[in-house]
């Protein structure tokens, strides 16, 4: 028996291996599968992959390993021939009322514990009877209500039954719910059989394909452990982090945003980077603005920070002026400088060609860096900007105007004719050569004078030599 297990579990394996060469070549569409165990056993908790992850084979198969390392050997599993995620929110009562809904049986069965993946690949639920197959070294059997009726089941025994269920996507949708009414109805039947007989199960309920192609992405892939069928928790949305505000005489004078404040120097023949958003931005964080400054005309942010870069001292300064504008009848403000100050040491960068904005408007770019694309330049040769480089991602700033803890209106880096604007002007244009040479050459197009008449002379052209 030892041997026959071992040559079993191997050629499982080897199965299984084969299984999944042939699932790579297929595109990897997003089925749900949920599964649950008889009263008296919960699941093990499974970590939630991350939102909008599609889940592979290999991740199917851990997630099932550990949900199903507590739960009874009895596996059952409801093989459908295709399932969507919109099925049970069209059928199944979701956003209306759950007596109308068609998974009523379904329904009571998760009243305990439940794992529920709402996007898995299409070819890992292909092989999901394999996967339960290796765990428990049992071969499948395929059976229906009737046929579980007549059996005896030994609850210390483990045991694979696999009960296949149909799927109707044609036009008719009435069709479509009396059929997945009828599984729902299998479904039930199987578990009161296993009630009756005193067996603990653990039951698996999927599909070999997606019932139809969904437009928007599907989701967010996670366990749910609640009493609720399908209606999976959304994950709590991260407020975003307050930006870092200075004030002077009791009023916010200047706002900072970053995503990211990174700042690199070049030493031992390569690139040292350190991000100071994390020291700068969340709840809880207070920076040392020490230094700071603003009035009517100048506003000067000082960011101090510890033990940074090897350096026990290191400030990040942002310098803002404003000023008027005879050509623009307006108020502008300009981030003329950036200055690095290291133990005595000092780097600086010019922005004021490229990052401006009127005074009235707080200043944002997607990304200000002083390497590609540069908007900040080093300001002179004398220092050591050159060792230096800055790269603020999703950066916003205000130096001036500022009405309570809030940006104002926001000037945008990004310029109007963007590359895809570009591309469209001159596609289009492109298009309209051809349409105007082509109408061009229809236009050119004459008649015959004189056709040639087979019943009268013929017509002759003189040659020439």
């Amino acid at each position: 028996m030892a041997a026959l297990r071992t040559v079993s579990g191997n050629t499982g394996m080897i199965s299984l291996f084969l299984l999944c060469v042939i699932a790579a070549a297929k595109s990897d569409e997003q089925v749900p599968l949920v599964a649950w165990a008889s009263d008296g056993f919960a699941l093990s908790p499974v970590n939630a992959p991350s939102a909008g992850h599609t889940v592979s084979v290999e991740e199917l198969e851990s997630h099932l390993n550990t949900a199903l390392s507590t739960t009874p050997h009895n596996l059952l599993l409801f093989l459908q021939d295709k399932l969507s995620v919109d099925d049970f929110t069209l059928y199944g009562g979701v956003f209306g009322n759950k007596q109308d809904s068609v998974f009523k049986n379904l329904e009571a069965a998760l009243l305990s514990s439940s794992l529920w993946l709402p996007s898995v690949s299409s070819s890992a639920t292909a092989l999901v009877s394999t996967l339960l197959q290796n765990q428990i070294d049992a071969a499948p059997l395929y059976m229906n209500p009737d046929t579980l009726a007549q059996l005896r089941l030994n609850a210390s025994v483990a045991a694979l039954l696999v009960f296949r269920l149909p799927y109707s996507g044609g036009a008719d949708m009435m069709s479509t719910k009396e059929v997945l009414s009828g599984n729902d109805e299998v479904i039930g039947q199987v578990l009161s059989i296993m009630k009756a007989q005193s067996v603990p199960y653990t039951a698996v309920f999927t599909a070999l394909g997606p019932s139809r192609v969904l437009e928007e992405a599907s989701p967010a892939v996670h366990s749910v452990w609640s009493r609720s069928l399908l209606q999976s928790r959304r994950e709590e949305t991260t407020a975003p982090k307050p930006p870092v505000e200075f004030k002077e005489k009791g009023s916010t004078c200047i706002l900072l945003w970053a995503e990211k404040l990174v700042v690199s120097q070049y030493r031992s023949g390569k690139w040292e980077r350190h991000d100071f958003a994390p020291k700068t931005f969340g709840e809880g964080v207070a920076p040392d603005l020490s230094g700071s400054s603003c009035n009517e005309t100048h506003s000067r942010l000082v960011l101090n920070y510890e033990d940074v870069l090897d350096y026990r001292s290191f400030k990040l300064i942002f310098v803002m002026n404003r000023r008027h504008y005879k050509v623009s009848a307006r108020h502008w403000f300009t981030m003329d400088l950036v200055h690095l100050e290291y133990d005595g040491k000092n780097a600086t960068f010019n922005g004021s060609r490229h990052i401006y904005a009127p005074a009235e408007y707080s200043y944002r770019c997607e990304s200000v860096s002083s390497s590609r694309y540069p908007q900040l330049s080093p300001h002179s040769d004398k220092d050591n900007a050159n060792d230096w480089q800055i790269f603020f991602d999703d950066f916003q700033i205000q130096g001036f105007n500022v009405a309570g803890k809030d940006f104002s209106y926001a000037s945008d880096c990004a310029s109007f004719f963007t590359p895809g604007i570009w591309m469209g002007l001159v596609t289009s244009l492109l298009m309209v050569l051809v349409l105007t040479y082509g109408l061009h050459m229809i236009m050119q197009l004459r008649t015959m004078d004189r056709f040639d008449d087979p019943k009268g002379p013929a017509i002759s052209v003189p040659q020439t030599e």
